[in-house]
């Protein structure tokens, strides 16, 4: 059953879509995804960014799991984090 929330975009995932954040209505991160996409579609970048993403679904990592099983929760939020350079050497 489908729960609404909240997706943050952040840095190259917020350029690509065009907005810092948006609503989403769905019951897995996977239709989330989807639903995103297809909001975005005019803009080809942005299915581009969200491969290359990693995401963190109520402060959790998503991680390698099936976005098919990432189930979302009433309220919650998953934040789009692209890449990242630089980092400890």
């Amino acid at each position: 059953m489908p729960v609404k929330g909240t997706i943050r975009y952040w840095a190259a995932a917020r350029a690509a879509a065009g907005v810092a954040e948006e609503t989403y209505e769905a019951a897995t991160l996977a239709e989330a995804l989807a639903d995103a996409r297809e909001r975005h579609a005019e803009r080809p970048d942005f299915a581009r960014v969200l491969v290359r993403c990693s995401y963190l679904v109520d402060e959790r990592p998503a991680g390698a799991r099936d976005p098919e099983t990432v189930r979302l929760s009433d309220g919650g939020t998953v934040e789009v984090l692209p890449p990242f350079a630089g980092g400890a050497r």
